[in-house]
């Protein structure tokens, strides 16, 4: 845990808030009846300067860390919102931040700041590898002045809403390599330029409103200054990246948590059935207040993976677990949350379902628990090597 600074902490969640404000459970219920993507909302925050809060003040931003990021899409989602929309821009951030080159990100990172860009998508998971990543069959070939880009992505988000993508393809193969983690290669891809040029993008529906996509690259051509850092050495620095991922899909789950908490303590307090409030009960307080202390214990791992994160340590183990741990506890509250609701949790109106279905994607993406049971199992404990 670490000791922040509260009071500007409080006052990230008092902006964000009030920002919220403005887009009440309303306009998130009719995003989610027409399946359409908040471009209001993203807009908004943009031009507040959230989404750039980790940019450095000498490119736009406001030079904030993980934990000021975090506290940003915890109160997007605990307004009742749904910061997946938004948090790509943050985690994929890192990768150009910590690994791009000085030019890069002079170029890059002013345009992302004042939202004349957008960087909300990653190109990592594959259809016949999973997380298996060091078994990406995506290919970048160096070709003169130009890497030439073939293979296939699933589960890419945001890339019909994003200027710009986080590309992870081999340049050396499997078989060429001494370590597995080796040959793979990050790339900052134009998608403006390479949708319809040998990216097309094939739009995957499912149980959430979250834009996401299958993508297939047949001889896509681009630049070889869209290389990120050294070449072949990607895989590490898509980890920096992902331990930022996690940490914040905490936060968010978090958020959520607080959400549903509040949300059904509410209810709890109102409903009256047999001529007293449901929340007398202790059938029904109990799961409610269990929820609570889940979400506060969660909390206190998010602030340890921020706290390490920030000050450049490895935070691969606390924001595994922070994620585990959040996303779990989210879940349980989203559930506790529609069984006090009974019937009406199910009606649109009350948004509980929308808010259900959106925390449930968290014990699954971006990393699901068994992968992250997997890793503590093998790195903390020292157990024998699953897979």
């Amino acid at each position: 845990m670490i000791d922040n600074n509260q009071e500007e902490l409080n006052a990230i969640r008092e902006g964000v808030r009030a920002l919220c404000g403005d887009f009440p459970a309303e306009y998130w219920r009719k995003v989610d009846e027409e399946k359409g993507f908040p471009e209001a909302f993203v807009k908004a925050m943009t031009e507040a300067g959230w989404l750039s809060a980790m940019i450095p003040e000498e490119f736009g931003g406001s030079g904030l860390g993980l934990a000021e990021a975090s506290v940003i899409l915890e109160e997007v989602n605990a307004c009742g919102g749904n910061s997946g929309t938004i948090h790509g821009q943050m985690y994929n951030m890192f990768t150009l931040l910590r690994n791009g080159s000085e030019e890069q990100k002079r170029y890059y990172l002013p345009k992302l700041a004042s939202g004349e860009l957008r960087l909300q998508s990653m190109g990592v998971t594959e259809p016949t590898t999973g997380t298996d990543t060091t078994k990406i069959k995506t290919t970048a070939v160096r070709k003169g002045d130009k890497y030439v880009v073939n293979g296939q992505k699933v589960w890419i988000s945001r890339v019909q809403h994003s200027d710009l993508m986080i590309l992870l393809a081999r340049t050396t193969p499997l078989a060429e390599v001494t370590k597995k983690v080796d040959g793979m290669s990050i790339f900052l891809v134009d998608l403006r330029e390479a949708i319809g040029n040998g990216l097309t993008v094939q739009p995957i529906a499912n149980l959430v409103n979250h834009e996401t996509n299958e993508l297939f690259f047949d001889n896509l051509e681009i630049p070889a200054s869209s290389l990120i850092g050294e070449e072949g050495k990607g895989f590490r620095y898509i980890l920096d990246g992902l331990n930022a991922e996690r940490t914040l899909i905490a936060a968010e789950c978090i958020g959520d948590g607080r959400w549903f908490i509040e949300k059904s303590s509410q209810y709890a307090r109102d409903r009256v059935v047999f001529g007293r409030p449901i929340g007398q009960n202790q059938g029904v307080q109990f799961p409610i207040a269990e929820a609570h202390i889940e979400i506060e214990a969660a909390d206190l791992m998010r602030w340890r993976a921020c706290a390490e994160y920030d000050s450049g340590r490895n935070a691969g183990a606390a924001a595994n677990m922070a994620k585990y741990l959040a996303a779990k506890a989210s879940w349980e509250a989203a559930n506790a949350c529609l069984q006090t609701h009974g019937g009406f949790g199910f009606a649109n109106e009350y948004d509980v379902e929308r808010k259900f279905r959106e925390t449930r994607l968290y014990q699954v993406a971006p990393i699901s628990t068994n992968l992250i049971l997997s890793y503590v199992a093998e790195h903390l404990l020292e157990l024998p090597r699953s897979f």
